[in-house]
């Protein structure tokens, strides 16, 4: 096996400036209890600042990409934290993640109760939105808690001029990547279950956008 060692560690600059305003809110958003899913937790950066300081939730970061997960895993070591697990593999475009196909990824955790994706929407292709919408309709209890974190348009216009500015730099750096609209997430989160419960401006020009999973309905006639 690889040894670690703190030189595996990344940086990102963002994580320092937005970090403290984000987990004002997860502190109030969050459900008390249970596990929080982070897809695409990057360096690990936020992770690791998070974890101890939302316990006794546990914090299951992901990622797919080799080399940040070996970040994830060297900034564990250097902040151990009983409550962070080690990250798995996650790509929000599949049909079933990690956690749905490994039968041990529960042993003992709490329950999973809410999904994180911070940074995540507009440096990804629009297939990871929808990915992680249906992720979340699948694996949320009633009452789980989706929060996501970025800069949006409202109504097909951009917030700020700096946010276009932004949003141009990220099409020419991929064509498929880009600021989304915000009403477009939405209709389509309400289609998976989950309604939008508070939208939150943040530093920046960004928002934090909380959505709930929707209880479900029995039909007439359902037995219990």
């Amino acid at each position: 096996m690889t040894q670690l060692s703190e030189d595996a560690r990344k940086y990102a600059p963002a994580t320092q400036r937005n970090r403290d305003p984000i987990l004002t809110v997860l502190k109030r958003v969050l459900p008390p209890t249970g596990t929080v899913l982070e897809i695409a937790s990057g360096t690990g950066e936020h992770a690791v600042y998070f974890a101890p300081q939302l316990q006794p939730r546990g914090w299951q970061p992901t990622e797919p990409e080799a080399m940040l997960r070996r970040s994830i895993e060297a900034w564990q070591m250097a902040r151990p934290c009983k409550s962070l697990y080690p990250p798995l593999a996650v790509d929000a475009r599949a049909s079933q993640w990690a956690i749905e196909t490994d039968r041990e990824w529960a042993t003992g955790k709490p329950p999973l109760t809410a999904i994180v994706a911070i940074n995540l929407l507009h440096i990804s292709p629009w297939e990871t939105t929808l990915g992680l919408l249906a992720g979340a309709n699948r694996l949320l209890p009633p009452d789980g808690v989706l929060y996501i974190y970025g800069a949006f348009k409202r109504g097909g216009r951009h917030t700020a001029a700096s946010n276009a500015a932004f949003d141009e730099i990220l099409q020419q750096q991929n064509p498929s990547w880009g600021v989304r609209d915000l009403d477009e997430v939405v209709a389509i989160a309400e289609g998976a279950c989950l309604d939008l419960n508070e939208l939150v401006e943040m530093p920046a020009n960004n928002f934090s956008v909380v959505f709930r999973k929707r209880p479900s309905i029995a039909s007439p006639g359902t037995s219990r």
